[in-house]
């Protein structure tokens, strides 16, 4: 059969790299960039390479199986449907709603059918509040310091770095990430532009990573300390006169007098940044042309992450760079998830967690409470599980607990394609079709993009027989699961009845023509590179959601949770051999669930520990040894690399291997790779206590000979 191209748009990460895909029949011949792309311009990673890997990997379930006492038993669909249904009534009926509880990996946001009729159907049908995702251990505090201060979780400032002249980026690698909450697709060349117009890139890390290795400048910071930092340039700016805010900004004064005590030199002696590198920086940034300051996973998921994540909004709106061509700019998308509702503003604190009262944020509670609500024996005891596209084992804090406690979990069903570490639990698998076998348009990603653009991907082959995509799963799930527990509510009948009428992709279509620019399917299949909305551009104060249509730039919760700063940071003291672990990930990585292609992890191994060789030294350790890394909650064995690229005081192990460690993992690739699992050292109850976002970076831990 003679090769064809088709166009579509990578879903593995945020990037949304353009793709140009050569098939012949049923299989890939290649996959390369798309240069015509207006986002991407022919950028693509590796992990796009192997989209064909996943497509056509065996260890890929294509249909429902169920867990015996002689392993895994291929079912039919209706069977599958019917028990799932079934059990989750059963439990309901006899425990309450909230016995059920959900788990949302990553990789739902990347998916049209997970976030149209997974999130949008089937998790309201439960009706349960034990619902938890990967945003309690990623972007949580983000979207809480947006809802505080904009009015909507969902209304993230994202850096104009076509046009900027000076990018201050902490706790972040878009080298590797090709951005985060900032949809960059090509950093590297996009780094270069900025260099090229005289622009300057000054980052603050405790590893020398691959965007600090292409940075004018690069500082290490201590792990945990970079609200301390960020504060301390407030200081400075307000110290020295730079201020430079709009007009709809309130609470600057309640900012000026909290920041009072933060100084520079207080600052260093905690950060390990020096007191003159911190003023001059604050005053470079204040006196660019144009700039802007980015934090990311590794600001957010310490212990102070909602203050460190509301450090970064300040440093860009007294300095006038919050909605400033070249500053922090809010994007304008063809289909509007803030506008038209389909993400809620967000709301804190409704309900808490049964065992530890942790705090719920925009409907969810904190994933570091999840094995606890499952163990823990009493009303409202969590004894139904469903997860969809996520490895919490390998993902969250205290792995081995969790691992523990879905093994006493009365039913648990998955939505995925793979028997992980986690889904290895569950009673019934319902796989859904792959990446290539599906249409999409990223709902989310558009939002956060360096720059406004529409695209639609149709589904480069078409869904085998007998197989499923994630939306029809979920509407098919909820249909007969409503056989046995009506709705209650006539508006959520009709949400119901409508998107179990429709496909994700006729709900798209119905946005695009709703939108601003309006926009059809029908316009963008004409269009298979995308279409070009232009650079981002102003518009504050009209898109605020706060009632008065003002930023608030002083958050009584913000304000308040400095004093845990100052208790924590400026009077604690570290323990004598303690070093601090913080994670990492590599560009051929994507989140715990791409290890199973070849492609992807061939090469100079990357599992190792990166420890200083001071550290080393100071323990009588040698480069190479195996050695017994250890916190409060476990321990594992791991090859020791010393490197300068970490600072003295700090290991770093990156984040999801350790896939062979656990028994019936049936991923033959990922399976044989050295490495061990992060999470079975994270701590579940080290938190950022504010927001209750786990603190994956910052760990305390020991590092002994094996």
């Amino acid at each position: 059969m003679a090769p064809t191209t088709k166009y579509g748009t990578c879903n593995l990460c945020e990037a949304m790299c353009g793709l140009e895909i050569t098939v012949s029949g049923t299989d890939v011949v290649s996959i390369r960039g798309d240069a015509a792309d207006p986002l991407s311009r022919g950028h693509i990673c590796p992990k796009a390479v192997a989209l064909g890997d996943l497509y056509g990997d065996s260890d890929r379930l294509r249909k429902p199986v169920r867990r015996t006492a002689d392993g895994w038993v291929e079912i039919g669909w209706d069977e599958a449907f019917d028990e799932v249904a079934e059990r989750l009534a059963e439990t309901r009926k006899e425990h309450g709603a909230n016995a059920v509880a959900a788990y949302l990996g990553n990789p739902n946001v990347h998916s049209l059918g997970a976030m149209t009729h997974g999130v949008g159907l089937f998790l309201k049908s439960l009706g349960t509040r034990n619902r938890f995702s990967a945003t309690s251990v990623d972007q949580l505090p983000h979207q809480f310091v947006a809802m505080l201060m904009y009015g909507h979780q969902f209304l993230l400032p994202i850096p104009d770095i076509d046009r900027t002249e000076y990018l201050l980026v902490l706790g972040a690698n878009p080298m590797a990430s090709n951005g985060s909450l900032m949809t960059v697709p090509d950093f590297a060349k996009r780094r270069k532009e900025l260099r090229d117009r005289g622009g300057r890139m000054v980052v603050f890390d405790p590893r020398r990573t691959e965007t600090a290795k292409i940075a004018d400048e690069h500082h290490f910071v201590r792990p945990g300390t970079d609200a301390v930092l960020l504060l301390a340039m407030l200081h400075t700016i307000f110290d020295e006169g730079l201020v430079s805010s709009a007009s709809y900004v309130d609470g600057l004064a309640e900012v000026r007098a909290a920041v009072a005590d933060f100084t520079p030199d207080r600052a260093a002696s905690v950060t390990g940044v020096p007191a003159g590198d911190i003023r001059r920086i604050a005053r470079e940034f204040a006196t660019a042309p144009a700039a802007a300051c980015y934090g990311r996973v590794g600001l957010s998921t310490q212990r102070f992450g909602g203050v460190a994540q509301w450090a970064v909004q300040l440093m860009n709106i007294v300095t006038g760079n919050l909605d400033r061509p070249g500053g922090t700019m809010l994007t304008t998308p063809a289909v509007d998830i803030v506008g038209r509702g389909v993400i809620g503003k967000g709301h804190f604190d409704v309900w808490r967690s049964r065992v530890r009262g942790l705090p719920e944020f925009a409907g969810e509670l904190p994933v570091a409470a999840l094995a606890e609500e499952i163990s823990t024996p009493g009303k409202g005891r969590i004894s139904a599980l469903v997860t969809v596209a996520g490895n919490p084992v390998a993902s969250t804090p205290d792995g081995v607990a969790l691992d523990k406690a879905l093994g006493e979990l009365d039913f648990m069903v998955a939505v995925d394609f793979y028997v992980n570490e986690t889904t290895r639990h569950a009673d019934i698998i319902l796989p859904p079709t792959s990446a290539l076998e599906r249409d999409h348009y990223d709902l989310v990603f558009h939002a956060l993009a360096v720059r406004d653009t529409a695209k639609f991907s149709p589904a480069v082959f078409a869904k085998p027989e007998g197989t499923k995509h994630e939306w029809e799963i979920f509407t098919e799930v909820t249909r007969r699961y409503r056989r046995r527990v009506p709705a209650r509510k006539l508006a959520k009948r009709l949400s119901e009845a409508f998107l179990m009428r429709v496909s994700p992709t006729r709900v798209v279509d119905l946005a695009l023509r709703a939108g601003s620019p309006r926009l059809s399917l029908r316009t963008l299949r004409r269009n298979p590179h995308g279409v070009d909305l232009g650079a981002l551009r102003p518009r504050l104060p009209k898109r605020l959601y706060t009632k008065d249509k003002r930023v608030h730039a002083a958050p009584a919760e913000l304000l308040a949770d400095l004093a845990r700063v100052r208790t924590e940071l400026f009077d604690g003291r570290r323990q004598d051999g303690e070093l601090r672990l913080i994670g990492r990930r590599h560009v051929r990585d994507n989140n715990s669930w791409m290890h199973n292609s070849a492609r992807l992890t061939k090469g100079r191994p990357r599992h190792q520990l990166l420890i200083h060789p001071d550290d080393l030294a100071e323990r009588g350790l040698t480069d190479g040894q195996t050695v017994v890394v250890a916190s409060r909650v476990g321990k594992v064995e791991v090859e020791a690399l010393a490197t300068t690229d970490v600072m003295p005081g700090v290991v770093s192990l990156p984040h999801g291997f350790g896939h062979g460690r656990r028994g019936g993992v049936r991923m033959a690739v990922a399976t044989e790779l050295d490495g061990v699992s992060i999470n079975d050292l994270t701590d579940p109850e080290y938190l950022d206590t504010l927001t209750g976002t786990s603190a994956l970076n910052g760990v305390p831990v020991s590092v002994t000979g094996a």
